[in-house]
């Protein structure tokens, strides 16, 4: 009887090891998950602001501790040239007569709590660079708010993200 009942422990203890360790392996994708959708890196679709139909998908990175975005793909109808130039960026700007596609319009960002602020977004289409601050929304993970402003005046852009 000793024999079998020494077996029976260790049995119950290796199933009770592997439950733990399953509970572990569950709570760990259901927090990275979480986070990854709270999180600000990835791609979004942006939405203009007049027509409501998508412009672009930019991709938020991590470059050294700041947040960058850049143009991975634009939406154009089939009249418009398929791969622009930012002639409208200051002739002084790095950017200026560069592609729109792979453009780093987003940069500088830091964290800042649940918040990235301190960097600049650029407007390809004006040319003009605003400072920016970058959230997700807390009501719904998909949306990425995006404001630009100068001084006390700004505009926010509501962002979704790209699956």
């Amino acid at each position: 009887m000793p024999y079998f009942h020494a077996h029976l422990i260790k049995y119950f203890n290796l199933k009770l090891r592997i439950m733990r360790l399953l509970l572990t392996l569950s709570l760990s994708i259901v927090f990275t998950l979480g986070s990854q959708a709270q999180s600000v890196l990835g791609k979004w679709k942006t939405i203009d602001d007049e027509t409501g139909k998508p412009k672009s998908i930019v991709e938020i990175y991590m470059k050294g501790d700041k947040l960058q975005g850049k143009i991975v793909k634009l939406f154009r109808s089939p009249e418009q040239d398929q791969d622009p130039i930012c002639v409208e960026c200051d002739p002084t700007d790095d950017r200026h007569k560069q592609k729109l596609i792979g453009m780093e319009i987003i940069r500088g960002m830091e964290k800042d709590g649940n918040e990235w602020e301190d960097g600049t977004i650029l407007d390809p289409k004006t040319g003009k660079i605003y400072d920016c601050k970058l959230w997700v929304d807390e009501k719904d993970p998909q949306k990425l708010q995006v404001r630009g402003y100068v001084a006390f005046f700004f505009r926010t852009q509501t962002w979704v993200r790209e699956n």
